[in-house]
């Protein structure tokens, strides 16, 4: 399954790069801070989990103000207590907005594959959507901060307990 989503993101990423009007590839990694939010409300201690993310990215230039970012990368995330820490394989598909030359907002879709958790209990896959904002520093470097918000319940089999992951990003990359 894995395998078979890493080669439909190259052959999308391959299929992109022919209508592009620019392309650049880069690296991308940050800090996290994730937590679960618990519905009902946690009986247990319930704590923030700093972590960090990884991965690497392709822009495509679809128009002059507008690119599309997908992504592969890996983040640390769920809560502080290692019953509830969940690390994903993430592949958002991430539009990006010029603002100004140096300020970009971004927004889109994000699919996760679990790849670790301390405990099984966790959905094998996670459905989010992400916000954020890009400061270029140079051409190839920039800064930037997000924010991820799960839209499914990140428990499997357990019907009266509902969770959702959260996560704020912050980040630099280089392009290449």
């Amino acid at each position: 399954m894995k395998k078979t989503l890493l080669l439909a993101v190259f052959i999308g990423l391959s299929t992109i790069y022919g209508f592009s009007q620019e392309t650049k590839f880069g690296v991308r990694a940050g800090l996290n801070i994730s937590n679960m939010d618990f519905e009902p409300d946690a009986t247990f201690s319930n704590k923030h989990r700093n972590g960090f993310m990884i991965g690497f990215f392709g822009e495509f230039g679809l128009s002059k103000g507008v690119a599309l970012v997908p992504e592969l990368q890996f983040s640390s995330e769920g809560g502080k207590d290692e019953s509830i820490r969940i690390d994903y394989i993430q592949v958002p598909a991430y539009f990006k907005f010029k603002i100004s030359e140096k300020l970009r907002l971004g927004l889109g879709p994000q699919v996760g594959i679990k790849v670790h958790e301390y405990e099984d209990g966790f959905r094998n896959f996670a459905y989010s959507g992400v916000g954020g904002i890009e400061f270029k520093v140079s051409h190839q470097l920039f800064l930037d901060a997000r924010y991820t918000y799960g839209f499914v319940n990140a428990l499997d089999d357990i019907e009266s307990f509902e969770a959702t992951n959260t996560n704020i990003q912050f980040g630099f990359g280089y392009k290449f």
